[in-house]
Formats: C-alpha cells, sequence, structure tokens
C-alpha cells in the first residue's frame, strides 16, 4: 500500500516516521491506563489486531464521517473513494477494544502499520465513555484538517455520488460503507447519518443499473 500511494504521489511515512508517531502516542498514555483502540469504521468489522475485552463505547467532540478522499484502497485516481475519520464536533459510538498489556507494542504496530500509511489521521488519546458510564481512556484516530486529502467539506449527495461509484483494491466503496453500517447494526449504534447515506447509495446504484 505505501509503494502504491508513492507511486499516485501521495506522501506516505516512512517506517522511522510510523515508529516515532507510535512511540510518542504511546508517551502519552495517562498513568494507570490500560490500552484501548477506538473502533469507529472498519475496525469495527476488520480489526486484524489481538484484542481481549471489547466494549460500545460513546466519545464526545467528533462525529463519524466520510471526510478522508482515497485513490488507493477504495478508490482510484481517476474516481477516488471516501472512508471515514473522526471530525471535530458532536458525538460518535462506536467499540473499545482493550490490547493485552503483553502484546501493546506489537499489537499497535499492526494498527499503525495500517491506520498509519500516510499520516492523514491524529492518534490521539481521548476519554470514553462505556455503557454503563464508565470512563476509559483510549487511543482515536482523529481526521487532520490540514491533510490535502480532507473531504469535510461534501455535502451528503456529493459523499454518495462518490461512494456509489469508486472501486478500488480493496473493493468498492459502497462495500466499505455496508460493512460499517452492518457491524453498527449488530452492536446496537444508532447512526442516522450512516444509515441515510447508505440508503442513498444504494438508490444511486439501483438507477445506475436500470439505466444500463
Amino acid at each position: 500500500m505505501v509503494r502504491a500511494a508513492e507511486s499516485m504521489g501521495i506522501k506516505a511515512l516512512c517506517d522511522e516516521s510510523r515508529r516515532k508517531s507510535r512511540e510518542d502516542t504511546l508517551a502519552k498514555r495517562p498513568d494507570g491506563a490500560d490500552v484501548w483502540v477506538f473502533a469507529y469504521g472498519s475496525l469495527m468489522w476488520n480489526p486484524a489486531f489481538h484484542f481481549v475485552e471489547r466494549r460500545t463505547v460513546r466519545l464526545y467532540g467528533y462525529h463519524r464521517s466520510f471526510c478522508l478522499s482515497t485513490p488507493l484502497g477504495r478508490g482510484s485516481p481517476e474516481c477516488p473513494g471516501l472512508v471515514l475519520g473522526l471530525d471535530r464536533g458532536g458525538s460518535v459510538q462506536g467499540v473499545a477494544l482493550r490490547i493485552d498489556e503483553a502484546l501493546v507494542e506489537e499489537e499497535l504496530d499492526v494498527i499503525w502499520s495500517r491506520e498509519m500509511v500516510t499520516g492523514s489521521y491524529s492518534p490521539t488519546w481521548v476519554r470514553l465513555k462505556d455503557e454503563g458510564g464508565n470512563r476509559i481512556h483510549g487511543i482515536a484516530f482523529v481526521m487532520r484538517r490540514d491533510c490535502d486529502r480532507y473531504a469535510g467539506h461534501l455535502t451528503m449527495e456529493e459523499t454518495a455520488a462518490r461512494i456509489s461509484r469508486a472501486v478500488g483494491r480493496l473493493g468498492p466503496c459502497s462495500d466499505y460503507l455496508e460493512n460499517t453500517v452492518t457491524a453498527m447494526d449488530e452492536i446496537g449504534i444508532a447512526d442516522g447519518y450512516m444509515h441515510d447515506l447508505r440508503d442513498r447509495v444504494r438508490a444511486l446504484q439501483s438507477m445506475e443499473s436500470a439505466a444500463q
């Protein structure tokens, strides 16, 4: 994925920069805190790392948004897709995944290799509230608004249009949306924006199929 990004003119983080980002984040770990990772998109249905506990949680101050343009995994240079990020404002429900203390560095390396290919996100320690009212600290990957691929300005219609058409190395962008909504439904997370967006994408794809 790194080579693919660089071939398209997207600056990828080198191994050393990614390692430093991971170490800097871990150094800011609150005293006595377990390491939880906040999953709000594909990490909910395809975490690809080992965890020992899972809780449904809410994060205040951010919302789930298709705000990162991608010409790679879920899109192409000709038809860039969109993937999720945490953008400022509101609140968002997701899943907190706790990493075993003995595996923290190993598993965070796996996560950084996936989430920090280009540095579009800022790994941030946040406070999460679980369904029992307990507060825990976790690492959240927050969208960097200074990233040149930030797409938080798009309307719902523009977002749906791009998701309905884009296909990349990892498959259709619409599959990413569908899988995320399915995971949310299974967990019991309500998010009207995501369900509305899925319905609009389905409608656009139905019209496209009917026109062929």
